[in-house]
This record gives structure tokens, sequence and C-alpha cells, in this order.
């Protein structure tokens, strides 16, 4: 993959996560870490199952990956987008954290969800950070392949229209929970988010996330965040199992605390 700008940048960390989920330093820059995907991880991409068979082979040679440590940014703000993100493992987050405005989180990012097609669309710089809460693999479709699938595929240009309505709704949704001060409310909608099946269909039942990573997308403290747990398991909302979340009431959690 060429140097472009979001693979071409060092490890960086914001305050907040400088400890202890900062990456090692030094660290090579992401793109001489990148390579070609495995099978399995090219499986893990939704869009490329939309494909015709010539258009998939085309460009799978195009997509390559890359291993991003805790707290390193794979877009910033006010760089140059030149590539379409999708998370293949691991957990992102879109945040506004070197915005002159307080800063905000706008979502997560888990298995399965590509993010950044907007930006892309209008070619513009990226007006958000992400940053890996936890090791992940991430993978890159340069900006030329995308705008090449947009003109020659009618089954791509549907997955992106639907990513953008349903990103569209679930930024809405956003808004409305930053304004509640209940803490269990927002939990549980966020939890929401991160299982969107059309989003995120990496995810599947089980979202394999710690308190502090939940507790980083949300603006709570961990403490905040596993009393939040126990509520909405307590609801049969949620099911808390080793290393994860698994979501028994998906309808439920999007209208909590309206049951």
């Amino acid at each position: 993959m060429q140097g472009r700008d979001e693979w071409g940048m060092d490890a960086h960390t914001d305050a907040p996560l400088r400890s202890p989920l900062a990456p090692p330093v030094p660290m090579l820059p992401l793109r001489l870490r990148a390579r070609a995907a495995t099978t399995m991880e090219m499986a893990a991409i939704p869009w490329l199952k939309a494909l015709e068979p010539e258009q998939r082979e085309r460009v799978a040679s195009s997509i390559q990956v890359a291993e991003v440590e805790v707290g390193e940014r794979v877009c910033r703000i006010g760089r140059e987008a030149n590539y379409w993100f999708g998370v293949i493992d691991g957990l992102l987050k879109m945040s506004n954290d070197d915005a002159a405005a307080r800063p905000v989180t706008f979502t997560g990012v888990p298995p399965g969800g590509w993010f950044g097609e907007g930006t892309l669309l209008k070619r513009e710089v990226y007006r958000y950070n992400i940053q890996a809460l936890r090791r992940s693999v991430v993978a890159g479709l340069p900006l030329e392949s995308f705008h090449e699938l947009l003109e020659s595929s009618i089954a791509f240009n549907r997955y992106v229209l639907n990513q953008l309505n349903e990103r569209l709704g679930q930024f809405i949704a956003a808004r409305e929970i930053d304004r509640q001060s209940d803490p269990d409310l927002r939990v549980a909608r966020n939890l929401a988010a991160l299982f969107h099946p059309l989003l995120y269909p990496g995810v599947g039942g089980l979202l394999r996330i710690t308190q502090q990573e939940l507790g980083h997308l949300v603006g709570l403290s961990r403490q905040r965040v596993n009393e939040a747990l126990r509520h909405l398991q307590d609801q049969r909302l949620i099911a808390v199992e080793y290393g994860g979340l698994r979501v028994l009431d998906l309808a439920g959690l999007r209208v909590y605390p309206q049951q």
C-alpha cells in the first residue's frame, strides 16, 4: 500500500488513552505494516459478497490490511481521505478529540463496520479521528477503487446507500443520547448501536468489549458502566459473558427504558 496520509501516520495517542492503553513506542507507520488480506479476512468483508465474481477478483487485489495497536489512529482530523476503511477484528472509536469544540465520541466501530464513505464521496479531508480501543485488524480499499466500484456496480451502490441511510439514523439517535443524563440509558442505547446488524454484521450475537472500552465510548467511568450493565442484565436485556456482552433483547435496548 502506498504511503498516503492515514496509512503513513506514526502512532499517536490521545491523553485519556495514554495510560494504560497507549501503544508501544516506537512503531513503524501503518503503511509499512500493511499486507495482503488472508482468505479468512477477505471472507469477513461483507460488501465483497455483493459484487460480481470478476469485480470481486479485481478489487480484492487492491485491499490490504494492517494490525493497529491500542491508542493508534487510523484517521485524523484534517488529513486527506485516501482509503475506505473497515474493521476485520477489534474495536475502534470515532471522535473529534482534537477539535476546538467539546470532545465528543460519535460512535464505536466493531467488526464488520466500514466507515468514511461520505468523506470519500465528497473527496474531502476527515472531520473526525478514528482510534483503536483494542488491538484491531483494519482493512483499506483505495479511494480510486472505491469510486470505480460506484461507477460500475449497482449492488455496491445499493450497499453504500444503505450504509449512509443507516448511519444517518445512528447519528440522529446518538445526538439524542448525548443529551441524556441517565447512565443506564446511555449504555443501553450505545450497546444497541454497536449491535446494528447492517452496519456491523461481524459482531453477531456476542460483542467482545471490556467495561473500560465501553466507558470510553459512552463517556462514563468503568464503575458506572459496570453498574449499568448489571441493571440491564437484571432486566434480561443483555448477558455479561467472559470477554464480552451478549444481547438478549435488541429491540428492548433500542427503546430503553420504555419497556
